[in-house]
Formats: C-alpha cells, sequence, structure tokens
C-alpha cells in the first residue's frame, strides 16, 4: 500500500478523497492555492502544501507544482479526483516517469477516450452499441451533407475534443447544417484548440444512463448498474440517480455486461464511466469518462461500496474487492447538486457562509467542504456541495430529499437549493418522466432562465 498520497484537487471532493485516506490508515497530502489556504480539506489532511496562487493554470494544473509537493512531501501516489487533471494524459505520463503511480487508468486508456471519434471507433469494436453518425472527423461541409443524409435529420454537430456542451450545435434541417457546422467548429476551436467535428444522430426525447465500471487492470472488471443523470442545463447535471427510474433488470444486466466485458478486454485500471442516450429499450454510447464522477456517491449507496477506497486499493496492485456476484442493488439514491449560483440566470456567486448546517439522519449524506464563515473564492467552479439521500424505494427517497432540503442552510450567498425545492413539486419528477430536454424547457416557463 502506499506510504502517502497527494490529492491533486480541492472542494468536496478533495475532502472525499481525505476521508477514504483515513479510513485506510494513510496519510494524505492536500496541495492548494493561496485562495483556498483556509479551505476544508487543506485543515482537515494530515499535510498541506501551497502551489500557487488563485489562477488554476498556475497552481492546480500546473504540473512541476504537483510533482514537487510529491517530493517535498514524499507522497508516492497522487489522486486526481475529478475535473483538473483527472483525465489528462500528459500529466499521467510524467506522474509515472517520476516514478509515482497515478491512481487511475493509464494514460493510454486516457489518451484513447479522451478522443471522442477514437473512443466511439473502439467501443464500436468492442461490441458497445454507438449513435448512428460519421466514421471520424467531418473535414468540410460537402462531407457534412453527405453524412446528415445517410443517417437523416436531425443531426448533431460535435466537437471531437469536446466536454462540457461546449462545440456542440444542432441542424433539424438540411438548411440548417451549414450555420450548425461552423459555429460547432469555431467554438471547439476557441475552446480546445482543435477544430475537428463528427456528425451525429440526434435523438429526440432519450434519457442520459451512465454505466458505473471497476477494473483491475488485470483483465477482470465489474459494473455497478446505471445512474440516470438526465435532468440537465446545457448539458450539466443537475439531479442524478441510481437505479435509472426507466431501467428494468433486464436492461441493467445486458448492457452492465457488455459494459464490463468491453473495459475487460482492454485491462482497463480503476473507476470509469460509459455514457449513453438511451431511448425505445436501445442504448447509444456516448463517451467513456476514466475517472471518478461527481455522482458516483447515488452507486456507492445502492451497493454499499466505497469507490475512492476501491480507487485506491487497485493503483496499488490489490484485487477487486468484490465480485460481480456481490454486487446486490439495494433501494434508490438521488443526488443534486448545490452550486453557489444566483437563480433565475444562474450565475456565480461567491462570497462569505455566514451560517452552514447540514442535514442529517437516516439515508441522508452531505458531501460538502463549506462551514460557517468560509469565503467562497471567485476562481473555481459554483458546485458547493451534493445532497445524497438513500431509501428502499424511489418514493422514499424522493420524500427524504424533501425532507433534508428542508434541513439544509446556506446562507451568505445565492444557491441552487430553491430549485430543487420546487422540481420536487413536479408530478414529472415523481413519476421519472423525463429526458435530457426536459428541465430546460420547465426552466424557460418557470424561472424564465
Amino acid at each position: 500500500m502506499f506510504d502517502k498520497i497527494l490529492i491533486a484537487n480541492r472542494g468536496e471532493i478533495a475532502l472525499r478523497v481525505v476521508r477514504a485516506c483515513r479510513e485506510m490508515g494513510i496519510p494524505s497530502v492536500a496541495v492548494h492555492s493561496t485562495a483556498d489556504s483556509d479551505a476544508m480539506h487543506v485543515r482537515m489532511a494530515d499535510e498541506a502544501i501551497c502551489i500557487g496562487p488563485p489562477a488554476s493554470a498556475q497552481s492546480y494544473l500546473s504540473f512541476p507544482a504537483i510533482i514537487s509537493a510529491c517530493e517535498i512531501s514524499g507522497a508516492n501516489a497522487i489522486h486526481p479526483g475529478y475535473g483538473f487533471l483527472s483525465e489528462n494524459a500528459n500529466f499521467v505520463q510524467i506522474v509515472e516517469d517520476h516514478g509515482l503511480t497515478f491512481i487511475g487508468p493509464t494514460a493510454e486508456h486516457i489518451r484513447v477516450m479522451g478522443d471522442k471519434i477514437t473512443a466511439k471507433d473502439t467501443m464500436k469494436k468492442l461490441g458497445v452499441p454507438c449513435v448512428p453518425g460519421s466514421d471520424g472527423g467531418v473535414p468540410d461541409m460537402e462531407a457534412a451533407r453527405t453524412v446528415a443524409e445517410e443517417i437523416g435529420y436531425p443531426v448533431i454537430v460535435k466537437a471531437t475534443a469536446g466536454g462540457g456542451g461546449r462545440g456542440m450545435k444542432l441542424a433539424k434541417t438540411a438548411k440548417d447544417l451549414e450555420n450548425a457546422f461552423r459555429t460547432a467548429r469555431s467554438e471547439a476551436k476557441s475552446a480546445f484548440g482543435n477544430d475537428e467535428v463528427y456528425i451525429e444522430k440526434y435523438l429526440g426525447k432519450p434519457r442520459h444512463i451512465e454505466v458505473q465500471v471497476f477494473g483491475d487492470g488485470k483483465g477482470n472488471a465489474v459494473h455497478l448498474g446505471e445512474r440516470d443523470c438526465s435532468l440537465q442545463r446545457r448539458h450539466q447535471k443537475v439531479f442524478e440517480e441510481a437505479p435509472g427510474p426507466a431501467i428494468t433488470p433486464e436492461l441493467r444486466a445486458r448492457i452492465g455486461k457488455t459494459c464490463a466485458e468491453a473495459v475487460a478486454s482492454i485491462n482497463y485500471a480503476g473507476a470509469g464511466t460509459i455514457e449513453f442516450l438511451y431511448e425505445d429499450g436501445e442504448f447509444y454510447f456516448i463517451e467513456m469518462n476514466t475517472r471518478l464522477q461527481v455522482e458516483h456517491p447515488v452507486t456507492e449507496l445502492v451497493f454499499g461500496q466505497d469507490l475512492v477506497r476501491e480507487q485506491i486499493r487497485v493503483a496499488a496492485g490489490l484485487p477487486l474487492s468484490f465480485s460481480q456476484e456481490d454486487l446486490k442493488l439495494n433501494g434508490h439514491a438521488i443526488e443534486v447538486r448545490i452550486n453557489a449560483e444566483k437563480l433565475p440566470k444562474f450565475s456565480p456567486c461567491p462570497g462569505k457562509i455566514t451560517q452552514f448546517h447540514a442535514p442529517g439522519g437516516l439515508g441522508v449524506r452531505m458531501d460538502s467542504a463549506l462551514y460557517d464563515g468560509y469565503s467562497i473564492p471567485p476562481y473555481y467552479d459554483s458546485l458547493i456541495g451534493k445532497l445524497i439521500v438513500h431509501g428502499r424505494d424511489r418514493p422514499e427517497a424522493l420524500a427524504r430529499l424533501n425532507r433534508a432540503l428542508g434541513e439544509l442552510i446556506v446562507d451568505g450567498v445565492d444557491t441552487t437549493i430553491p430549485l430543487f425545492r420546487a422540481l420536487l413539486n413536479e408530478a414529472d419528477i415523481h413519476s421519472g418522466a423525463y429526458d435530457i430536454h426536459w428541465l430546460e424547457g420547465w426552466l424557460e416557463t418557470n424561472l424564465q432562465a
């Protein structure tokens, strides 16, 4: 096992890893920018090292700063959390070149899955169902028209190196295609430095379903069911649950087996999530995230497994601590993302927390690094906490979420808590009758976002 683990992240996910390390008896090292000197993960870790100024590029994204922190502290492994450097293949290579262990998959697996065209081609060869679309990048408008006519409108133009909804444009008809193609390329170039795009069939009312997989890097892998992440705003998830309300046990077993076999066949190591659009009983691969997901707690609650602990074990060369037969689905879990944002525009709202009270009671978990008097810095993501509930079934989980939201107090800044209180009054939320477009339509009517 590792002598010491450095956590190359901040906020609630850094605190989550600190706690896993402490339970395993492994000393932890928190790195932080000057803006985060009083952050909770800095207070809770066994050691803390300042690695630069507030700007991420000079601190949390700085390869030299993080490697130097390992050398100073004696840490021999790095946990990346999510975001920042968690899916940066170049960073992983440098970590390995310095004789350190990256707690996650190999640089090659990150590289393959980080390019959406390569990922789709790889998954197709591994037997994972994919959305009909172009076989790789589309170089010009003539090729774009040919592909679009072959698969049929509507189509969506996507950046090869895309993420977070950027570089994605919808073309409902042939006359929309040129503008969508040009705009997607322009956005992709600006956001990712790569203007390559591809084209896929646009599904009308799909759900966003993702399958949690875990491999040992030695040809063994399991799946831990699926999560439904269909409630999204501008392609950003806000409400996630497990299991998916539209997924039957038979569908779960089928797609889970397909995903586990796919990652096992490439000797994938650690946690990964294979994301799909799901419509009319069919799954269509979108992308694979080669890291821990923000919404991993709902899977932990319904399967009773600590995914961060498992990441650390596998990275240390130990076998998986559970088999597929050991994984029994228990009840229902829901997570809502609490952001420091002002409604209805969802504009970031940093500032000082004057009062914070986390809800408690049976089946309630609050993953947050907030505390009374903490000042949320303006330099980073607006996520300040995740409220997760677990119940015997979906109605109980929804009732528990409603109760927990009523107990949660975050004063001093605006948050998205009122959004979730309002959503729990909607019949479609209680019935589970929503798709990836539902929330944006609801917001236009109810919040004028």
